[in-house]
């Protein structure tokens, strides 16, 4: 959800925020300490593990950090905050359902995923069913619910630089998207997943850092009275000059998603998509193929659990905050709308030298986001298509990771291309449908991969192929494509289908493809294989064996 409303960014006008200068300047250092460290990190990278999964060496806590670096993008920070300083109570169930996701579908699925695969989610699912199909059809999703993800950061680093760094014209940020694609490009090549996990790292300890003080700082102001500041809030909310802002109550329920029915049904619907699409996000899951156990794995999930529930306390006092210090109309008439509130107050706060410390570093996120999305894209075609499908099985861990570096090449020129073309344009339903795919396609198959002894391989081709194919559907006729002035083609309206999130529909019908699927083929499986998978899954026990240390 948060993601989503970094697409803003794209819609509004360009306005200088502080000084562009020095947003550049501390977005610069960090991006040669990074490269630095990735150099470093890259001297013994030379195997599959190695380059994959950085050959299971990191610790828990260490992988925790990772995770919440690649879950709290750039748009998980302003969009939160941005939400809750112009909607209140509304804006901080996004923060809800996203730590609700990490409370619920990761803790289910994170420890069996560690036991059972190796280096990709299709290792799993492909453990006790008909390798080739079921690896194709789980590539084929990974690909697309990456790609989808890296063209919505891609695209939306365009309308981060024009709110930060004073480019206005359509050329230069082209430019600057280009130089992100190149600089994941070069992070992945040099450091692959070893050197991915140190820059998520670092972003990670920078973006909660920056937010932690900031939280202080306004709660300082009020004394550490957050009842204070919640209703400076509100009385700032209502002497706006925005009528439809002045009505609203941010400390209650409803001033975004209280209208109609469809409304209300649309919020369930994306929520439902993002709490359970997490657990299914390719980038997310393969993190945990990082540790050498699943002890470590465990303890992975909680460090996460850990600083992603504080980060987004975090948004809340920045968010009623940014309402009451800087104001609805003050944040609204920003480029980027609500996006501009995390800014706006830093700029209140400790004025231009606060303003590019937190710039930067929400900009500079960007490329932690895309270079964890690529490196599980180019693994998945060269692991699972490449070496699986193609190969037979015959592919050397030299020949993966060769091809795998080609992948990476080849996809950071597609995402620089489309995410130039895509500048500009109303691209929330781009994170929409990565996270609805996930949800979709790729979280159904794994929950009764683990917990179903019946399930087959007809049933998850099944879940995987329906799930995928009526998400995009749904999505290609819905409002986020047509229909609307905010549209992804706002003159065009060929919609039919109401939700601008089809979760509540695909979801579902996902996993009763599974269902239908399993019971309408004889293929039972071997119970050898499915008792083995059953005991790693919930033991441990073989687990060690499938990483090359």
């Amino acid at each position: 959800m948060t993601h989503l409303l970094a697409a803003d960014l794209l819609a509004a006008e360009p306005e200088t925020v502080g000084n562009p200068v020095i947003n550049i300047s501390i977005f610069v250092a960090f991006v040669v300490v990074t490269m630095v460290v990735v150099i470093r990190a890259s001297r013994k990278n030379a195997s599959a593990s190695e380059f994959f999964t950085a050959g299971g060496g990191f610790t828990g806590p260490q992988n925790g950090i990772a995770i919440a670096g690649d879950y709290l993008s750039a748009a998980s920070f302003l969009g939160i905050a941005g939400a809750i300083a112009v909607y209140g109570y509304d804006g901080f169930l996004y923060s809800i359902g996203f730590l609700v996701a990490w409370l619920v579908a990761l803790l289910l699925v994170a420890e069996l995923l560690r036991n059972t695969g190796r280096f990709t989610m299709a290792d799993v699912l492909s453990f006790r069913l008909k390798e080739r199909p079921v690896r194709l059809a789980a590539a084929i999703s990974t690909l697309v619910v990456s790609l989808f993800y890296l063209l919505a950061q891609m695209a939306g680093a365009g309308g981060l630089v024009a709110l930060l760094l004073d480019i206005h014209d359509r050329t230069g940020q082209s430019i600057v998207i280009a130089v992100v694609g190149v600089l994941m490009i070069a992070y992945v090549l040099i450091g692959g997943m070893k050197g991915t996990t140190w820059v998520q790292i670092i972003k990670a300890v920078l973006l909660i850092a920056g937010a932690l003080g900031m939280t202080i700082w306004v709660l300082a102001k009020y004394g550490l009275n957050l009842s204070e500041i919640m209703g400076d809030a509100q009385n700032a909310i209502s002497s706006s000059t925005n009528e439809a802002v002045a009505s609203r109550d941010v400390l209650a329920p409803g001033a975004q998603y209280g209208g109609s029915l469809t409304s209300q049904i649309n919020f369930l619907s994306l929520g439902l998509a993002l709490v359970l699409g997490t657990a299914g996000l390719p980038h997310v899951l393969m993190r945990f193929y990082t540790v050498p156990t699943a002890k470590e794995a465990r303890r992975s999930v909680v460090w996460a659990i850990t600083l992603i529930g504080a980060f987004y306390l975090f948004t809340l006092v920045l968010g009623y905050g940014a309402a009451a210090l800087v104001g609805p109309d003050r944040i609204l008439s920003a480029a980027g709308k609500e996006n501009a509130a995390a800014p706006l107050l830093a700029l209140e706060l400790g004025g231009t030298v606060l303003l590019g410390i937190i710039s930067a570093v929400a900009f500079a996120t960007i490329l932690a986001v895309v270079a964890g999305l690529a490196i599980t894209a180019s693994a998945s075609f060269a692991h699972d298509i490449y070496a699986s499908v193609i190969k037979k099985g015959k592919a050397t861990e030299d020949d993966q990771v060769r091809v795998s570096r080609r992948t990476i090449v080849v996809l950071g020129i597609i995402s620089i291309i489309l995410g130039i073309l895509a500048n500009g344009q109303n691209i929330a339903f781009l994170v929409a449908l990565a996270f609805a795919v996930a949800a979709s396609a790729n979280l159904p198959t794994i929950v009764y991969s683990l917990y179903w002894k019946r399930f087959n391989t007809r049933g998850a081709l099944w879940s995987m192929y329906g799930g995928l194919a009526s998400c995009i559907i749904l999505i290609i006729f819905s409002p986020a494509v047509s229909g609307t002035a905010k549209s992804m083609i706002p003159g065009s309206d060929f919609s039919w289908f109401p939700l601008s999130n089809p979760g509540i529909i695909s979801i579902p019908l996902a996993f009763i493809l599974g269902i239908v699927g399993t019971l309408t083929s004889p293929d039972r499986g071997e119970p050898g294989v499915n008792a083995e998978m059953e005991v790693r899954s919930l033991t441990g026990v073989g687990a060690e064996g499938a990483v090359a240390h």
